[in-house]
């Protein structure tokens, strides 16, 4: 994998820089002592949770399946719950529950993004071959009757609520999830009202176009919420340009993924007497984001309303449970994506749609403080992209999210949280290798299907 060339003192010289044989020479550790970082690989983990707070369970209680937090090597550090923030997003007035309905592909279906995004959204799952595939499988699990219903009527006792959370991670890591966390769930995360037809029904192409758009009061409050994360494929994103065929293949597969293990765990936990209710992408009755943030899974960054995990950045889909089960909920995380997201600005550089903000610092949205960016812009052109299926432009050049996995980067990784100086040199080497900005062929393995992208409106 070739990376972008640098110039040398004579100009019509260029040094070739690529990533496997800078890591196989000693310039890798060379390059680790200019950026200031560690010298040798096992450094890397002790420097990620030395400093971060993190208090063990009682004996037994470890978990035995992730027995420790993977951060990817970032610098971590707990932040508190209280009413003023929600991790490390400042809430500056009163936040108010949104409607599903008022969400970029919801106006996109009710044809107020335009004829041309309202008619890609309703062929958004047909018009790619995997897609139709996947969009059946994840509307059979969507019903009301399957994400939620009554539980079981002995209620078990749990005695060792920091047990049962454990347990729980354990199910969830036993179900294939990549990341899990357990939070406090903010009552401004859920949904006002739900849409009708729900939008997986639309994007499946169960729904004909023009279907009127009506909503529901949803008034579910439960005290705790299990967020599930599973990772998008990161070598289909080196070999994609993030916004062709595969792109929104991604997101299906990964939705459904983190559905059927939404799904189980809260079936799991109906059974043991308790109310628990699936949400996903098929049925959502909450945002994910304030979800993620509250359950200690990551940070905000510029892309608005996009939730960075330290390890995989915002490379994953991810599924909630909402319930009363008696646990212990994680804190909220800081890791320096802010700091990060001030001085990086790739994602709003590559963005097709220039949907992206490029101001300095985020700003008031709905009472707390966010990158403002333009969702209809967004929603707009991922709808009515006929040139491949969605977008996850974003995804792929976010330097948080396109690392392959090594000490190397996990270095780099622990060095970019560590404040807007640090970040810069971290944007500066991910620039010179041309992480995410590159199309890696030799990943390819999927067929294009141009003629199905183009569609009538």
């Amino acid at each position: 994998m070739i990376g972008s060339g640098i110039q040398n003192s004579e100009p019509e010289k260029k040094i070739q820089v690529t990533r496997r044989g800078f890591l196989k020479t000693g310039a890798a550790a060379a390059a680790m002592g200019v950026l200031g970082a560690i010298q040798a690989p096992s450094k890397v983990a002790e420097a990620a949770v030395s400093n971060y707070g993190y208090i063990p369970g009682k004996k037994g209680l470890w978990s035995k399946l992730r027995p420790e937090p993977n951060y990817g090597g970032a610098s971590v550090s707990y932040v508190g719950h209280n009413d003023q923030w929600l991790g490390t997003s400042k809430i500056v007035g009163t936040v108010k529950n949104t409607s599903e309905k008022n969400m970029g592909f919801s106006m996109a279906a009710q044809g107020l993004l335009g004829p041309k995004a309202q008619a890609g959204l309703f062929t958004l799952g047909p018009r790619y071959p995997i897609n139709a595939g996947i969009g059946p499988a994840m509307a059979q699990i969507s019903g009301e009757e399957i994400v939620d219903g009554p539980p079981s009527p002995e209620k078990l006792p749990i005695p060792d609520p920091e047990q049962m959370s454990v347990h729980i991670k354990d199910l969830a890591y036993y179900l294939r999830a990549d990341e899990v966390g357990i939070g406090k769930m903010p009552e401004l995360a859920y949904y006002s009202h739900k849409m009708n037809p729900p939008l997986i029904a639309i994007v499946a192409g169960a729904v004909p176009k023009g279907v009127p758009i009506s909503e529901t009061p949803f008034t579910e409050r439960m005290p705790y919420v299990i967020t599930v994360a599973v990772e998008q494929h990161l070598e289909t994103y080196m070999a994609s340009t993030g916004y062709d065929g595969i792109a929104n293949t991604q997101s299906f597969r990964c939705y459904h993924a983190t559905a059927n293990i939404a799904v189980i765990i809260a079936g799991y936990i109906r059974a043991l007497g308790y109310h628990a209710r699936a949400h996903h992408f098929g049925n959502y009755g909450a945002v994910m984001a304030p979800c993620l943030i509250a359950a200690g899974m990551g940070e905000l960054t510029r892309t608005g309303d996009c939730v960075a995990h330290p390890r995989m950045g915002f490379r994953n889909k991810v599924a909630a449970i909402t319930t009363d089960l008696p646990l212990v909920p994680d804190k909220p995380i800081d890791f320096g994506m802010l700091d990060f997201c001030r001085v990086c600005r790739k994602c709003a550089e590559n963005c097709p749609a220039q949907a992206i903000s490029f101001d300095t610092d985020p700003v008031e949205y709905n009472g707390y403080l966010r990158w403002n960016s333009d969702f209809k812009k967004c929603a707009q052109f991922r709808t009515g992209n006929d040139e491949g299926n969605c977008c996850g432009r974003c995804i792929k050049v976010c330097p948080w999210n396109s690392k392959e996995s090594s000490w190397f980067h996990e270095a780099g990784i622990w060095v970019g949280s560590r404040g807007k100086t640090s970040a810069s040199l971290l944007k500066a080497v991910d620039d010179m290798f041309g992480y995410g900005t590159e199309t890696v062929e030799k990943y390819k393995w999927w067929l294009e299907w141009p003629e199905m992208y183009k569609f009538n409106y």
